[in-house]
Protein backbone atom coordinates (compact mmCIF):
# COMPACT_ATOMS: atom_id res chain seq x y z
CA UNK A 1 0.00 0.00 0.00
CA UNK A 2 2.32 2.73 -1.17
CA UNK A 3 1.45 6.05 -2.77
CA UNK A 4 -2.10 5.94 -1.48
CA UNK A 5 -4.38 8.58 -2.95
CA UNK A 6 -6.43 10.46 -0.36
CA UNK A 7 -9.75 12.00 -1.35
CA UNK A 8 -10.93 14.88 0.80
CA UNK A 9 -14.53 16.03 0.53
CA UNK A 10 -15.60 19.45 1.76
CA UNK A 11 -19.28 20.36 1.84
CA UNK A 12 -20.06 24.02 2.23
CA UNK A 13 -22.83 26.59 2.09
CA UNK A 14 -22.30 30.28 2.78
CA UNK A 15 -18.94 29.98 4.56
CA UNK A 16 -16.88 32.73 2.98
CA UNK A 17 -15.09 33.42 6.28
CA UNK A 18 -13.52 29.96 6.59
CA UNK A 19 -13.45 28.23 3.20
CA UNK A 20 -10.17 29.80 2.11
CA UNK A 21 -8.32 28.51 5.20
CA UNK A 22 -9.84 25.08 4.51
CA UNK A 23 -8.60 25.03 0.91
CA UNK A 24 -5.16 26.39 1.79
CA UNK A 25 -4.73 23.74 4.48
CA UNK A 26 -4.87 21.11 1.73
CA UNK A 27 -2.74 23.03 -0.72
CA UNK A 28 -0.07 23.28 2.00
CA UNK A 29 0.01 19.56 2.79
CA UNK A 30 3.39 17.82 2.82
CA UNK A 31 1.73 14.76 1.24
CA UNK A 32 0.66 15.72 -2.26
CA UNK A 33 -1.16 12.62 -3.54
CA UNK A 34 -4.64 13.85 -2.70
CA UNK A 35 -7.69 15.24 -4.41
CA UNK A 36 -10.00 17.89 -3.00
CA UNK A 37 -13.67 17.69 -3.86
CA UNK A 38 -15.89 20.60 -2.87
CA UNK A 39 -19.67 20.38 -2.91
CA UNK A 40 -21.36 23.73 -2.39
CA UNK A 41 -25.04 23.95 -1.55
CA UNK A 42 -25.67 27.09 -3.57
CA UNK A 43 -23.80 29.72 -1.56
CA UNK A 44 -24.76 33.35 -2.09
CA UNK A 45 -22.24 35.10 0.21
CA UNK A 46 -19.03 35.05 -1.82
CA UNK A 47 -18.01 31.49 -0.97
CA UNK A 48 -18.14 30.38 -4.61
CA UNK A 49 -15.85 33.20 -5.72
CA UNK A 50 -13.26 32.17 -3.12
CA UNK A 51 -13.45 28.53 -4.22
CA UNK A 52 -13.05 29.51 -7.89
CA UNK A 53 -9.88 31.40 -6.98
CA UNK A 54 -8.31 27.99 -6.17
CA UNK A 55 -10.03 25.99 -8.93
CA UNK A 56 -6.72 24.58 -10.27
CA UNK A 57 -6.11 22.92 -6.87
CA UNK A 58 -9.58 21.38 -6.67
CA UNK A 59 -10.31 18.08 -8.41
CA UNK A 60 -14.08 18.58 -8.55
CA UNK A 61 -16.35 21.47 -7.62
CA UNK A 62 -20.07 22.00 -8.01
CA UNK A 63 -22.42 24.60 -6.59
CA UNK A 64 -26.08 23.65 -6.59
CA UNK A 65 -28.97 23.21 -4.22
CA UNK A 66 -28.90 19.91 -2.37
CA UNK A 67 -31.02 18.07 0.16
CA UNK A 68 -28.78 18.73 3.13
CA UNK A 69 -25.30 17.90 4.35
CA UNK A 70 -25.52 14.13 3.88
CA UNK A 71 -26.81 14.51 0.34
CA UNK A 72 -23.85 16.80 -0.36
CA UNK A 73 -21.40 14.32 1.20
CA UNK A 74 -22.81 11.52 -0.94
CA UNK A 75 -22.41 13.68 -4.06
CA UNK A 76 -18.76 14.07 -3.10
CA UNK A 77 -18.29 10.37 -2.42
CA UNK A 78 -19.63 9.65 -5.92
CA UNK A 79 -16.71 11.67 -7.37
CA UNK A 80 -13.75 10.26 -5.40
CA UNK A 81 -10.96 8.33 -7.04
CA UNK A 82 -8.78 7.86 -3.96
CA UNK A 83 -7.95 4.90 -1.76
CA UNK A 84 -8.90 6.76 1.42
CA UNK A 85 -11.83 9.15 1.87
CA UNK A 86 -11.85 11.97 4.40
CA UNK A 87 -14.41 14.63 5.22
CA UNK A 88 -13.07 18.10 6.00
CA UNK A 89 -15.89 20.40 7.05
CA UNK A 90 -15.82 23.94 5.66
CA UNK A 91 -15.01 25.43 9.08
CA UNK A 92 -12.09 23.07 9.63
CA UNK A 93 -8.53 22.78 8.37
CA UNK A 94 -5.58 20.39 8.50
CA UNK A 95 -2.08 20.99 9.79
CA UNK A 96 0.56 20.44 7.05
CA UNK A 97 1.46 16.89 8.17
CA UNK A 98 -2.12 15.58 8.53
CA UNK A 99 -2.29 13.58 5.30
CA UNK A 100 1.19 12.17 5.92
CA UNK A 101 -0.02 10.81 9.24
CA UNK A 102 -3.13 9.26 7.67
CA UNK A 103 -1.13 7.66 4.85
CA UNK A 104 1.43 6.18 7.25
CA UNK A 105 -1.30 4.79 9.51
CA UNK A 106 -3.09 3.10 6.62
CA UNK A 107 0.22 1.63 5.41
CA UNK A 108 1.09 0.32 8.86
CA UNK A 109 -2.34 -1.22 9.50
CA UNK A 110 -3.34 -2.58 6.11
CA UNK A 111 -6.32 -4.41 7.56
CA UNK A 112 -8.19 -1.22 8.46
CA UNK A 113 -10.83 0.07 6.12
CA UNK A 114 -12.09 3.18 7.88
Amino acid sequence: MTNLKISIITVVKNNKDTIEKNILSLINQNYKNYEHIIIDGGSEDGTVEIIKKYQKNIKYFISEKDNGIYDAMNKGIDKVEGDIIGILNADDYYFPEALDIVKKYFEKYEEIDF
